[in-house]
């Protein structure tokens, strides 16, 4: 990895999953300030205090408990703030109480910095990627969400179990919502350049299964432990670097369609190009006849969210 100059990534957020993120960031030594800021400020002084005690082990760098000020020379600001879902609750029914949040979080932030790469991970993603994006007002690909893209890594180790190869070398994403209303692309869902239905293991009800685990599985997480925050942490991790190092690395994340299918002015994971702006294009899919339509019905349900919103 080469080695940049000042890069400054910003945490808004201490609970589980901004800690996590933070924890992943050291580590990895992927930037050299780690800034994060909470509105409990004593649970952000806290976090950066046991972050700071552990600087001897990873590169250098320097990790403090924040105000938004520390926003203005941010390269990337991370916003996890928000309530957590509980035990048997959708992402979706987050959004009235979150959206006030996160339009509250964003009007601070770009009141110090109109450059700083937005990152929006506090559910319901989607929806509230869309708030933040009209919030932020900023170019397009700058103010873009998390998505799928731990919903695609879940569908990658749960693939890799089945056919008994590393994740790391399964092709499959999951796009859409992320939640609920998420859809599985069968159609391109590879392992070595083959199509799964192509190994002898394949069984398409076995397979099929995958999906469904990988969609629900993070109920059964919320309810053993209360919360999902080292996988998203680790995912956090991963974006951060591939923007501050400018990787060209392809993921679905959740950004403002642009005549995707049809479909503009709402926010939905699809294939994208992150890179030192934040998200650099959108890509393609020739999706199946099937894929369109459980797509047109994922966007339709993150419509009446937004929708309710406004009511």
């Amino acid at each position: 990895m080469k080695i940049l100059e000042s890069t400054r990534v910003v945490i808004i957020g201490a609970g589980a999953v901004g800690s996590s993120s933070a924890y992943a960031i050291l580590t990895q030594g992927i930037c050299s300030e780690l800034v994060l800021i909470d509105a409990n400020k004593a649970r952000a002084e806290g976090e950066a205090l046991d972050l700071e005690h552990g600087l001897s082990f990873v590169r250098p760098a320097k990790v403090w408990a924040g105000e938004y000020a520390d926003c203005a020379t941010a390269d990337i600001v991370v916003i996890t703030a928000g309530i957590a879902q509980q035990p048997g609750q959708s992402r979706l029914e987050l959004a009235a109480t979150n959206a006030k949040i996160i339009e509250d979080i964003v009007g601070k932030v770009v009141a110090q910095t109109k450059d700083a790469v937005i990152m929006i991970v506090t559910n319901p993603v989607d929806v509230l990627t869309h708030v933040a994006t009209k919030a932020a007002a900023l170019p397009w690909g700058q103010v873009f969400g998390t998505g799928t893209a731990l919903d695609s890594s879940r569908f990658q180790q749960l693939i890799g179990d089945y056919f008994h190869v590393a994740p790391q070398s399964v092709d499959a994403l999951i796009i859409g919502e992320h939640g609920d209303s998420s859809l599985p692309i069968w159609s391109h869902a590879q392992i070595g350049g083959a199509l799964l239905k192509s190994f002898p293991e394949y069984d398409e009800a076995g397979v099929k299964a995958l999906y469904e685990r990988a969609k629900t599985v993070v109920y059964d997480v919320i309810a053993k432990k209360g919360a999902t925050n080292y996988a998203i942490g680790l995912g956090v991790s991963r974006y951060v670097r591939a923007i501050l190092y400018n990787e060209g690395l392809v993921l679905p994340m959740s950004a403002d369609l642009v005549g995707y299918l049809g479909h503009s002015d709402i926010c939905l994971s699809v294939p994208c190009v992150i890179g030192r702006q934040g998200l650099v294009k959108q890509i393609a899919l020739d999706l199946t006849e099937d894929e369109r339509a459980a797509f047109q019905k994922s966007a339709e349900t993150i419509r009446q969210s937004i929708v309710s919103l406004n009511a």
